[in-house]
């Protein structure tokens, strides 16, 4: 079995890690969604170029692409490192700056999603209103504060991890941490559960709004054409879908496996349980770099309608539009 000893915090214990899976199923798999999330995000780039930031919809979804791309771009560095295809010193530079980038991104795309889901809420509750919060301009102000804000609590994890980098202090990032270090990744772990908890906990309860909305607009307008009506009304869970599959089951697995990094008590076994764990739905976690263009597919007509392969096709028939046109727009924009 292919395994590395990595030692422990204290420097007096060390733990035997299976790594055949993180060196070998994982970078393979990730390589797979790197070429894919380039595909599709580098597309939606060279679409979104000619779409104008003229709602607040529009500018979330530019923002969640910025966001993909830069993650997406931080995948090649986690494959060369985690299949020692790369130099140790590749590794301290995944550990300092690559996966803070990584996961400064991941925070602000789950953020983004959840002002999407707000800005449909919206929609629906003052389809044709003006608050404030339904400008472009408003839009563009808060997502540059989620910006900021993220990039100032991730900034000190990489400042902190300032131990020096051996080849056998890069096998477990947490070794180049100092104790304020490790106090600080393990507060900026609690700060990011808290951030996707109540995202999703708010996402919810817009779309149980959302849901029932669509589906009185539906039985009110007694359409002939109930397939496509499900259909549409099925692509507003799009949005909740690609949230809790990618997201969820990451943060169930993340605040044991950073205790586990951050207390030199835990067992070597459960160490390597909790990694697993936590990478695997780590890779989950990636793969939203490919699932977020669902969301452009099926929520932005605007976007569908300058997709080369797309064009020409209608959103909903003339007979859906004059009979679902409150459901539609709350659905598609």
């Amino acid at each position: 079995m292919n395994a590395t000893v990595v030692k422990g915090f204290n420097g007096s214990e060390r733990c035997p890690r299976d790594m055949q899976t993180a060196q070998l199923v994982f970078p393979a798999i990730y390589t797979a969604v790197f070429f894919i999330g380039i595909l599709l995000n580098a597309l939606a780039l060279w679409v979104f170029i000619y779409i104008p930031s003229s709602s607040t919809f529009i500018v979330y979804l530019k923002n969640t692409l910025v966001a993909d791309l830069i993650m997406t771009l931080t995948l090649p560095f986690k494959i060369l490192s985690d299949s020692r295809l790369g130099p140790w010193q590749l590794r301290a530079f995944v550990c300092r700056f690559s996966a803070v980038i990584f996961y400064e991104t991941m925070y602000v795309g789950i953020i983004l999603l959840g002002l999407i889901a707000f800005d449909r809420f919206l929609k629906i509750i003052k389809p044709f209103g003006k608050f404030f919060v339904q400008k472009p301009a408003f839009a563009r102000a808060i997502s540059s504060l989620v910006w900021l804000v993220l990039f100032l609590i991730s900034l000190p994890n990489m400042i902190l991890s300032n131990k020096e980098a051996t080849p056998s202090s890069v096998k477990k990032c947490a070794s180049l941490k100092g104790p304020l270090g490790l106090k600080w990744h393990e507060v900026v772990n609690y700060i990011c559960q808290f951030i996707f908890w109540t995202v999703f906990a708010l996402m919810l309860l817009f779309y149980v709004v959302i849901a029932k909305k669509v589906y009185n607009s539906y039985r009110k307008a007694k359409s002939k054409d109930s397939k496509n009506n499900k259909r549409l009304e099925g692509k507003v869970f799009v949005v909740v879908a690609v949230f809790f599959v990618c997201f969820a089951p990451f943060h169930f697995a993340r605040v044991p496996y950073t205790q586990s990094q951050t207390n030199s008590k835990t067992n070597c076994r459960l160490q390597n349980q909790l990694f697993l764990a936590k990478e695997s739905t780590l890779l989950l976690a990636a793969t939203n770099i490919c699932m977020d263009p669902l969301i452009y597919i099926f929520l932005c007509k605007k976007f569908i309608e300058r997709v080369p392969c797309m064009k020409g096709r209608k959103i909903t028939t003339s007979t859906q539009e004059n009979h679902t046109s409150q459901s539609d727009n709350i659905i598609l924009e």
